[in-house]
């Protein structure tokens, strides 16, 4: 079967997500999500790729990284490896202790350009809810394996943080990290008032989201890559450029039901 095509273009900010194969719940234990946090900071150190949110849930990740590069593909490849190396070190630590032979993960990751300001914003707080969104917890802060968490309550466990707190800091426009946990505590707030807690396809299916000018801009950046994708307007100041309609439109499943193995979540 062919593999997925990476969107990639220089600058940007993506929100890359993964899955486990078959969307099975391969990182249900605590012990796997830590080897995932593992192997990422040390591509973090090794690549310089730049973090700026992530969540790790029981049979898929989240990351939001900055790409730094001003042209060409260093950064491009600073991203691929760091995911192929966390990809690779995960699955074969794991299926090495179960005995097992097999795919780990499902196909290429998915790669989604976000634009800075509000739409930031919306995207960085949909990663925050993830846990929330699947009734796992009530509160971001509850969830161990999560950007949110991290800023909150700074993990002791690994030297230094996965989070480049300086890069989201300049990108947000926010003074300090006090004002950035109390910005991302009333981000999740007010999300959770508005009863913004569907699952939304856009941040995780579509090329590009943002303002038109934004979204137009990725489409060209991306040249051939882009044919037969259209940008289209989901709402006042919100544009996407998505895949093909209809695999845009076709969910098969909700988060929450691919979070919630009926064993439960360890």
């Amino acid at each position: 079967m062919a593999r997925a095509k990476r969107n990639y273009a220089p600058g940007l900010i993506w929100h890359i997500t993964q899955r486990c194969h078959k969307r099975e719940f391969l990182l249900k234990f605590s012990r796997d999500k830590r080897a995932w946090l593992r192997w990422i900071l040390t591509a973090k150190r090794l690549y310089g790729l730049c973090i700026l949110n992530f969540i790790i849930t029981s049979n898929h990740i989240h990351l939001l990284v900055l790409d730094r590069s001003g042209g060409g593909r260093a950064h491009e490849n600073a991203i691929a490896k760091s995911l192929h190396l966390a990809e690779a070190r995960v699955a074969q630590e794991y299926n090495k202790r179960k005995d097992r032979s097999g795919a780990f993960w499902e196909d290429r990751y998915h790669a989604t350009a976000i634009e800075t300001g509000e739409h930031l914003i919306n995207c960085l707080t949909y990663i925050d809810l993830n846990m929330v969104r699947a009734k796992v917890v009530t509160d971001p802060g509850e969830w161990l394996f999560g950007g949110f968490h991290e800023l909150q309550r700074p993990r002791q466990r690994f030297r230094g943080q996965l989070t480049d707190w300086r890069a989201l800091l300049s990108v947000l426009g926010i003074a300090d990290l006090d004002r950035l946990k109390a910005a991302r505590a009333e981000w999740v707030r007010l999300a959770c008032r508005s009863g913004a807690l569907e699952r939304d396809p856009k941040w995780t299916e579509c090329v590009a989201v943002g303002h038109r000018e934004f979204v137009e801009g990725v489409a060209e950046k991306l040249g051939g890559k882009a044919i037969g994708r259209k940008v289209q307007c989901e709402e006042d100041s919100l544009f996407v450029l998505n895949e093909k309609r209809k695999a845009y439109l076709c969910i098969s499943r909700g988060e929450n039901g691919d979070l919630r193995p009926k064993t439960g979540l360890k």
